[in-house]
């Protein structure tokens, strides 16, 4: 196993992509500890990647697109923007609120971060908003698509530990909300401290107005959900639902999207897509590995011989997760650590579904934490500015979204109470 822990670690200290590392790494461990062919090398990435449920990537990263390309967002930002642009920092707050609709169509914190930020960023440096600040707070909001349905990191988990992912997607919404919540109350401090302005308050008809013009879209995620609940169709052809409804809508209503750009979107989803299931298909090989050789289940008796608390476990495993968080990419570091610690919280009884949502939060605490980052980076890319300059600013918006990781920690139904409701009334 040595062979195995030296290639990973190496290849990441060596800045090689965290898919070819974890790759790399099971190529090692087989050539050089064991007689098996290499041909088990391509035969368990197959199988990793094999799987309907993973089809819900592809299927809700084409929605998304689709929906950015039909004028989708303008619409949901002037819906938000009637409903909290008179608030003091109410461009903040309209980017929260955004960022918060846009997940819940997206599915993915790097698409949120572009798809707002192109819009919201020049509007804010207009009403004299500091860059870095904007920055920070669009990094931070756009990472509320990892936990607000439909996530990608939610089908994922949901594929790696056996979970329903429909069951996953309705535990997100008191947290994304709550995150989001917390975001808008330092967004509100920032305002008052640095004296950012409020925009006019909108009547009642103009209210009514930003919200038809945004019904259609927001209708997304409330056709992904009943149609769930009500069995009508599966998490993952809840995807192709989605395609396809902002397919319909940004072609035919909106008239925004021509077929030959609709091709070109197909070909930048199938990129997309295939970076992602790579990761998932090399880390397929790499818990195969893990498991043949009993490792989760030597580490668990690790773990639980130094402690079997619920609660020592439970915040050794978060911090664990936050730190990985600042250097890895959020599905390899599912992938590599749900196959060691899944066995260790069914030990102590924790609730899977509860496990699951405590990862997303946490893991969208890591996508804006320093080194890595990566939706910080992309917000500071987009906004033009040095990424260092938005880490004056990030600390205080980081630590509102591990509150409510605290929070969720010490109240499992703050995850758990929806689903158990569906259950009960289904």
């Amino acid at each position: 196993m040595l062979t195995l822990a030296l290639s990973l670690i190496g290849g990441i200290a060596l800045g090689i992509p965290v898919s070819f590392a974890i790759a790399i790494s099971g190529l090692a461990y087989l050539a050089f500890e064991t007689s098996m062919p290499l041909l088990v090398v391509a035969q368990r990435m197959v199988v990793g990647a094999d799987s309907f449920s993973l089809l819900a990537i592809p299927l809700f990263l084409l929605a998304g697109s689709l929906m950015a390309e039909g004028d989708i967002t303008p619409r949901i930002m002037r819906f938000a923007s009637a409903m909290v642009g008179h608030i003091r920092g109410g461009l903040a707050m309209i980017m929260v609120v955004s960022c918060m609709f846009f997940g819940a169509i997206s599915g993915s914190g790097v698409a949120d971060v572009v798809a707002i930020g192109s819009i919201m960023l020049p509007a804010m440096g207009s009403q004299n908003y500091k860059p870095a600040f904007s920055a920070s707070l669009l990094g931070c909001g756009g990472a509320l698509a990892t936990i607000i349905p439909p996530s990608i990191v939610l089908v994922v988990l949901g594929v790696s530990m056996g979970v329903s992912i429909g069951k996953l997607f309705i535990a997100g919404f008191i947290p994304g909300i709550l995150s989001g919540g917390a975001l808008m109350a330092i967004s509100y401090y920032y305002a008052v401290k640095d004296g950012y302005p409020r925009l006019p308050k909108t009547s009642a008809k103009e209210r009514i107005e930003a919200f038809k013009g945004a019904f259609l879209p927001l209708m997304t995620p409330a056709i992904i959900i009943v149609g769930i609940l009500k069995g009508i169709f599966t998490a993952t052809e809840a995807g192709a639902v989605a395609a396809f409804y902002a397919l319909i809508l940004s072609k035919y209503v909106y008239r925004k999207l021509s077929w030959r750009r609709f091709f070109e979107i197909c070909l930048e989803v199938a990129k997309s897509s295939a970076v992602v299931l790579f990761i998932i298909a090399a880390a397929s090989l790499f818990g195969w590995i893990l498991t043949a050789e009993d490792i989760p289940q030597m580490i668990a008796k690790a773990i639980l011989s130094v402690s079997n608390n619920y609660w020592v476990v439970l915040i050794f495993f978060n911090l664990l997760l936050l730190v990985l968080g600042t250097f890895m990419e959020t599905t390899a570091i599912i992938l590599i650590v749900i196959p060691i610690f899944l066995p260790v919280m069914k030990q102590i009884g924790v609730d899977p579904i509860h496990l699951g949502i405590m990862i997303c939060v946490n893991l969208a605490v890591g996508a804006n934490t320093p080194p890595l980052g990566v939706d910080l980076m992309t917000a500071c890319k987009v906004a033009g500015i040095p990424y260092e300059d938005s880490f004056r600013y990030v600390g205080l918006l980081l630590l509102a979204m591990t509150i409510v990781l605290v929070l969720l920690i010490a109240f499992p139904a703050l995850s758990t109470w929806l689903p158990s409701l569906i259950v009960a009334g289904a």
